[in-house]
């Protein structure tokens, strides 16, 4: 069924979720990240990680609690390993730390031909797979995971939820092989909280098997769902048992107690990032069939793949390049009914013009 979305100018988008950071205390450095990664979920078509979502999460668990600390300074840890660099960030807002990370691991990369950098006492940094996109637009291959905000997956087998949606995101240079950056970005739960909360927002039903009600058993209603369970069974497990894995090693401490503060006491609640950047250069073997260079194979590979009878098969990234494609046709960002109301209610909060209905061109 088509729907109906109302179209608001970047600019003012921005300047209203700016606006609301930094009425909660945040730098107007950090606001304009908040902003800008907003912006980019928008336009892509993520409307699970849009600024409703970031100033909630906020709300719930970053400048509201105890998880998130407006104008802190990240500090860089001592390392032996030249690609490598180690943050604490001290809950500085999630998004900024995470653009700092994906330009500190492009250096790195640039240097070594591959860079990492592992955060900890981080805040969440909403949606991993722009910081993904904009590497690989420029060049790069990308790969971030972070672990989510709060334990509510239940593990494959088991009842009561220890692990966090926990996303992994991919970014490759495929621009010239497809005409975007393929984009390998998920949460390893069959549907992001976010998504939750969108379909709630709108009326909507969730999928069959994507969520459990407090007894436990399986549910549709977004109202009633309070656990998500993983996408496909063992393997979503194991993809998120990765992300707690990986933060463990950095300095996250247990699942189920982060961003809980009123269960933390002496130990640790704050998430963790891992950012990986590498130049496709200190990949390329060199020994291409057929005199293929590197970008020339990469466009057979892919040919190949959607080839033999699967030419209407999608590829990751299609859905967001095709996003940003419409929003950039209709001339700003695209947001429901439902959405520009609760926007409202953030302009009410930091006392910013409402935006109105009629102000806006509408589009199918």
């Amino acid at each position: 069924m088509p729907e109906t979305f109302y179209i608001v100018p970047e600019a003012q988008h921005n300047s209203l979720v700016a606006a609301a950071y930094k009425k909660r205390g945040y730098s107007s450095a950090e606001a304009e990240a908040g902003a800008r990664c907003c912006a980019e979920a928008t336009r892509h078509g993520i409307r699970t990680h849009n600024g409703l979502k970031a100033l909630h999460l906020d709300h719930l668990f970053g400048s509201g609690a105890q998880g998130c600390v407006p104008k802190a300074k990240i500090e860089k840890i001592k390392t032996r390993f030249r690609g490598a660099a180690v943050w604490n960030a001290n809950r500085k807002l999630g998004q900024a730390t995470g653009y700092a990370a994906i330009e500190a691991a492009i250096k790195l990369a640039d240097k070594y031909g591959v860079g990492m950098v592992s955060v900890d006492n981080a805040f969440h940094y909403l949606w991993g797979g722009g910081y993904v996109m904009d590497a690989a637009k420029r060049g790069y291959i990308a790969y971030t995971n972070c672990t989510a905000a709060l334990a509510e997956v239940v593990p494959f087998g088991g009842k009561f939820p220890t692990l966090g949606t926990n996303p992994h995101s991919w970014g490759f240079p495929t621009t010239d092989a497809v005409g975007y950056p393929i984009v390998i970005d998920w949460a390893t739960s069959v549907i992001a909280k976010g998504r939750v909360q969108q379909l709630e927002r709108e009326g909507k039903l969730l999928p069959p098997g994507a969520a459990v009600d407090e007894n436990g058993a399986p549910t549709i209603d977004p109202k009633q769902a309070v656990s998500l369970l993983p996408f496909g069974a063992h393997k979503g497990y194991g993809l998120s048992l990765m992300n707690e894995i990986i933060g463990a090693f950095i300095g996250g401490s247990l699942p189920t107690i982060r961003n809980r503060w009123d269960q933390v006491g002496d130990d640790k609640g704050t998430c963790t990032f891992f950012f990986q950047v590498w130049h496709p250069d200190a990949m390329n073997a060199g020994a291409f069939a057929h005199g293929r260079n590197q970008q020339e194979n990469v466009k057979a590979v892919i040919a190949d793949i959607l080839g033999h009878g699967n030419e209407a098969c999608m590829l990751p990234g299609q859905l967001e390049a095709q996003a940003a494609i419409r929003s950039a046709k209709n001339g700003g960002l695209l947001f429901s009914e439902a959405e520009i109301a609760a926007f409202n209610e953030i302009a009410a909060e930091c006392h910013q013009p409402r935006w109105k209905l009629t102000d806006f061109k509408v589009a199918q």
